[in-house]
């Protein structure tokens, strides 16, 4: 089914809808700049839940694992305009202005920036794009991303870090990390790149501390949470499956009574 609730021109995407919608992406690949126009976005990472309200204007960092919903305001629509950009042009545009290394960034995944008319104004001159279904050409994408940096870094130089660190992700603890973030459902392959391993290596280590398969161990994980926010918090099954990982409720609801006996609707 064509989605019209969403259109993209090379790196640049907006968003309209009138209904609150769930995004079906979980993991952020490339750095994201993005203005909310109308509405607001709620974010939920392993650390809790981030809002960005109604004009204002936010960063998330590449890597991340990022579940959004978009909530249009009572009456009205929810609109925004989010510009991605890659690991590729930053490459390019740091050996053009001969931009010198950076240590890893330790800062913030995901921030607001303070009010920005320069910033703002640049997210206004994208709209009649948008409006008026023009295309972008690439030359043309290239220099609006460009301006995107330079706006970003005016002022705020120390932003340098969290666009100009090109390190891969590297080795850290699969226990701590899996404990965490084991409600977002994404393939084995990001999990495994993510905390910097090959799938191979990923799959022999996670079984090495988990004695068992990562899809087994996940989808227990996942199963005893969701008895937990069912039984003790009183959640409604239809309000839980997609917060702990899975994709859709009948497949949820048949592999709970297959676990536990019972229907999640009877707990």
């Amino acid at each position: 089914m064509e989605d019209n609730t969403h259109k993209q021109l090379n790196n640049l995407v907006y968003s309209c809808m009138d209904q609150k919608q769930r995004s079906s992406e979980q993991v952020v690949l490339e750095h994201s700049l993005g203005y909310i126009i109308s509405g607001e976005v709620h974010f939920q990472t392993a650390d809790g839940v981030t809002v960005l309200k109604e004009n204002t204007i936010g960063m998330i960092r590449k890597n991340q694992l990022v579940k959004s919903v978009k909530v249009p305001p009572p009456g009205g629509v929810f609109k925004s305009l989010n510009i991605f950009i890659t690991r590729e042009f930053l490459q390019r545009y740091a050996a053009e202005n001969r931009i010198a290394p950076v240590g890893k960034y330790t800062g913030e995944p995901m921030m607001e920036l303070s009010p920005d008319p320069f910033l703002k104004g640049y997210f206004d001159s994208l709209i009649p794009y948008f409006d008026h279904g023009m295309a972008i050409p690439q030359t043309l994408a290239d220099i609006k991303t460009k301006e995107a940096v330079e706006l970003i870094l005016r002022g705020r130089p120390k932003l340098s870090e969290f666009l100009f660190d090109f390190s891969e992700p590297y080795k850290i603890d699969l226990e701590a990390y899996m404990a965490k973030n084991y409600m977002f459902n994404i393939p084995m392959a990001q999990f495994a790149r993510l905390t910097g391993r090959s799938l191979a290596s990923f799959k022999r280590d996670f079984e090495k501390i988990f004695k068992t398969s990562p899809g087994q161990w996940l989808q227990q994980k996942r199963l005893s949470e969701a008895h937990y926010l069912i039984s003790k918090k009183g959640r409604k099954p239809s309000d839980v499956y997609l917060d702990v990982g899975f994709e859709n409720l009948s497949h949820f609801s048949y592999t709970f009574k297959k676990a536990f006996g019972v229907a999640p609707s009877m707990v």
